[in-house]
């Protein structure tokens, strides 16, 4: 008979479980502002860093997004905050559309260098415990932010207890090495190869 089929060794194992778990626990004390990358090939890198934004919120921390690569376009997230909890988070949509669209590296540039300056601007004030920079890691990717100017400032001006989440794929190792928490997200399967365009409440 397995554990799981029986009662009592189960309980006993869950139990032994638990005391491990607990004294591991016992030892994680310290709170700081994390560096938190969100890369890889894979869907879901802005999603779950909104979901870490809407966390904020509902723990009333103030909190702060920017934008770096994405345009004009209608997104939920941001006509959610935009219309219903602005008080609570800041929104610069500061990019002009995919690099495939806008085709004029000087112009983008110029764009990523001043969300970057906004991102600097939000990050800096220490009343804001979380600051997004979505898709930030596709202007430093096309060099049109330095990385090591992102990661030198992150070390040296962000305040101790604010968290900064960077998103994009091909995150540059200088920042990968830099963050306190990274996640890949790796594609196995996407319906756009199948034909299936972007759909709302699913991609925007």
């Amino acid at each position: 008979m397995t554990d799981i089929n029986d009662p009592t060794r189960h309980a006993t194992k869950m139990a032994k479980k638990k005391a491990a778990r607990d004294k591991i626990m016992a030892t994680k004390t310290e709170e700081k502002g994390l560096i938190i990358v969100h890369t890889g090939k894979g869907k879901g890198k802005s999603s779950a860093a909104f979901g870490m934004i809407f966390r904020c919120i509902a723990h009333q921390m103030p909190c702060a997004v920017v934008q770096f690569i994405k345009g004009g376009m209608s997104t939920g997230e941001r006509d959610l905050i935009l219309s219903q909890f602005s008080d609570a988070c800041a929104f610069h949509t500061m990019g002009e559309g995919f690099t495939w669209e806008t085709q004029d590296k000087s112009r983008d540039t110029e764009m990523a260098q001043a969300a970057w300056g906004k991102a600097k601007e939000l990050i800096s004030d220490s009343a804001n415990r979380m600051v997004l920079l979505d898709e930030i890691n596709i202007a430093m990717r096309y060099d049109y932010i330095d990385v090591t100017e992102v990661v030198a400032f992150l070390r040296d001006h962000k305040p101790p207890m604010t968290h900064v989440v960077l998103t994009g794929r091909n995150a540059k190792d200088e920042l990968i090495e830099a963050a306190d928490l990274v996640t890949e997200m790796e594609l196995i399967k996407h319906p756009f190869r199948s034909g299936v365009k972007a759909q709302a409440g699913v991609e925007f």
